[in-house]
């Protein structure tokens, strides 16, 4: 227990030194209709720079972790990308495969975002992200590294899924985990809408009963789960489904560790 509030506390930390992004995204994304597939490993500052893009335009992904010392998806890249590098991006919706933050960035906010146009935050990001690598130390470099997994369980036959968003501290553990053991999953953002969406699930800035903007995505999810809380994970593979990310790192050591 104090443990796993010693990983929350830097979590913390490492969010509060993304300074506010990958929080915040668009009520109404303009969802593709084939899957996103982005192959990245967690504790990569440029991967955290797409996936905080991501977060802001709330789109859903499939993430196939590549950590390094991987063997599950990273040496899928090279023939793919031409070098093993990541981020790496495939798009097939309009048959792009991307690679270098910056232009994964672009690519995302011109062909899926409202004005076709990267926000300025976005724009010419810094060839070496300084502030990157202090949130992926402060994140203790956690997701950056594979780990044994089960041999005898291979690839899980059906992606899990996760209802996240980049800048959630409880969600950054269960991304790093994943990314250790190299575990598929569709990455599904809810963003904060509005600034009534701040603070914990329990304990929002807006007292009272959480109620969502009507329409938006987070209302679907709201409707379809009985309550926005993240993270959130589904294992399609046992029928399990759980919240808090203490109970998901268990699930996800014993099953699949």
């Amino acid at each position: 227990m104090i443990l796993h509030q010693a990983k929350v506390l830097r979590s913390v930390l490492a969010t509060l030194l993304e300074g506010g992004r990958g929080v915040m995204g668009t009520p109404n994304p303009n969802q593709p209709a084939k899957p996103i597939r982005l192959y990245d490993f967690e504790a990569s500052p440029y991967c955290r720079r797409v996936r905080e893009a991501l977060t802001m335009l709330n789109l859903d992904v499939e993430i196939y972790p590549c950590p390094k010392k991987g063997t599950r998806f990273r040496p899928q890249v090279k023939p793919l990308a031409g070098k093993t590098q990541f981020p790496f991006l495939v798009d097939e919706n309009t048959g792009i495969k991307l690679l270098e933050s910056q232009d994964i960035i672009d690519y995302l906010f011109k062909t899926y975002g409202k004005n076709g146009r990267t926000p300025s935050k976005y724009q010419n990001l810094p060839k070496i992200p300084v502030g990157g690598f202090l949130v992926t130390i402060a994140g203790g470099i956690n997701g950056l590294m594979a780990q044994k997994h089960n041999s005898q369980k291979a690839v899980p036959n059906q992606l899990l899924e996760l209802w996240s968003f980049e800048g959630s501290p409880y969600s950054r553990l269960v991304r790093e985990r994943l990314s250790e053991l190299e575990l598929p999953y569709v990455l599904h953002n809810v963003a904060k809408e509005r600034w009534q969406d701040m603070g914990p699930a329990k304990l929002r800035l807006k007292p009272g009963k959480y109620v969502p903007i009507t329409g938006g995505k987070r209302a679907s999810v709201y409707a379809e789960q009985g309550r926005l809380q993240v993270p959130y994970l589904v294992d399609p593979n046992t029928g399990i489904g759980l919240y808090e990310s203490r109970d998901i790192l268990a699930y996800l050591n014993k099953t699949y560790a």
